[in-house]
């Protein structure tokens, strides 16, 4: 069965959210090495080489798919924020976005019929389950260390073991 072409055209559209999310996650390691937390530096960085690996994967089943790939324009991410506790709750409400788009596929790709990319994205599914849970932790330790430096350069330094 041939994939649609509106299920191509949303693919593409997540191959940019995916590699809008690599770029976001660049912007926030930028950050902590500016700010000396190496740890989280290096956290954030994990995860901009993760989401790349999401638009490849995108990119090549549309390509086993025999569809059309369009390599997207990517925005300028947010650069600056308040403290650690700032970039991770925007870490985890973008892990959230994300996931609002991976069901959205879901429920068109059911919509059509189309079982060979209900497949596919059962990994996604899966994935950003892990990806809320991460960064949720994360943000939980912070809010609750408030601003213990002590406790922020223990959170850097067990992320920097990722």
């Amino acid at each position: 069965m041939r994939i649609s072409d509106s299920m191509v055209n949303s693919i593409n559209e997540q191959i940019k959210a995916e590699y809008d999310s690599a770029y976001i996650y660049l912007a926030m390691s930028a950050y902590f090495e500016d700010a000396g937390l190496k740890g989280m530096a290096h956290w954030m960085k994990k995860q901009h080489a993760e989401e790349i690996e999401h638009a490849e994967k995108f990119i090549n089943y549309l390509y086993e798919r025999g569809a059309r790939v369009v390599i997207p324009e990517i925005a300028k991410p947010k650069d600056n924020y308040a403290n650690a506790l700032e970039v991770f709750k925007t870490a985890y409400s973008h892990e959230q976005y994300v996931t609002s788009r991976i069901y959205n596929l879901v429920e068109q790709a059911t919509a059509e019929k189309d079982y060979a990319t209900i497949s596919f994205l059962q990994w996604y599914v899966d994935e950003q389950m892990e990806e809320e849970d991460n960064t949720g932790s994360i943000v939980s330790q912070l809010e609750f260390l408030g601003d213990d430096k002590r406790g922020i350069y223990i959170v850097d330094r067990e992320l920097a073991s990722r």
